[in-house]
C-alpha cells in the first residue's frame, strides 16, 4: 500500500497488486483448478490482471466484472445475490452498464482505515466458493 503526500488516499499499488495475483494463483495451485485474477482501484480501474494457463478464455472478463462490482458496490459479490433474485432491489442489476456488474461470487472489496481502496476479483473454476478462496487470499496481501 502506499499512501501519497499528506495521507490523502490510500492506494493499491503495481507491485502490491501483482503480489496479489501471486497469491491467489498459488491457491488455485493447492485447489487444483486454473484461474483468472483481476485486482481494481476503489473506482474498478484495473490495475493489474493474470490468466494462469489453461484457465477459462473468458475467465479474465469474469474476474474483471467481479473486481469492477466489488468495488464500485462496496460489497462481495456473492453477497448481492440475495437482493438480485426476480421481485428484489437489484433484480436485473447484472445488465446495468453493459453487463458489467455481477452476483456471482468471487469479488470481494479491499479496505484499509475502513474505506474501500479497490477489489480482487477471481473467475474460471466451476465451484465458485474457490474463486472465493483465491480472492481472500489476495486480499490479505491487498490489506496487508
Amino acid at each position: 500500500m502506499k499512501i501519497k503526500e499528506g495521507g490523502e488516499k490510500t492506494i493499491i499499488t503495481l507491485e502490491k497488486a501483482k503480489q496479489a495475483l501471486e497469491a491467489s494463483e498459488a491457491k488455485a495451485k493447492e485447489l487444483g483448478i486454473t484461474v483468472s485474477t483481476a485486482i481494481v482501484d476503489d473506482y474498478g480501474v484495473l490495475i493489474a490482471i493474470s490468466k494462469m494457463d489453461g484457465a477459462l478464455h473468458i475467465s479474465p472478463k469474469y474476474a474483471f466484472a467481479k473486481a469492477y462490482t466489488a468495488a464500485n458496490l462496496c460489497f462481495p459479490t456473492g453477497d448481492l445475490e440475495q437482493y438480485a433474485g426476480e421481485g428484489k432491489p437489484y433484480f436485473g442489476f447484472n445488465t446495468l452498464f453493459g453487463g458489467e456488474l455481477t452476483a456471482i461470487a468471487g469479488g470481494l472489496p479491499t479496505k484499509m482505515h475502513g474505506k474501500v481502496i479497490g477489489a480482487v476479483g477471481v473467475g474460471g473454476s466451476a465451484d465458485v466458493s474457490q474463486d472465493v478462496q483465491c480472492s481472500q487470499e489476495a486480499v490479505k496481501i491487498l490489506e496487508g
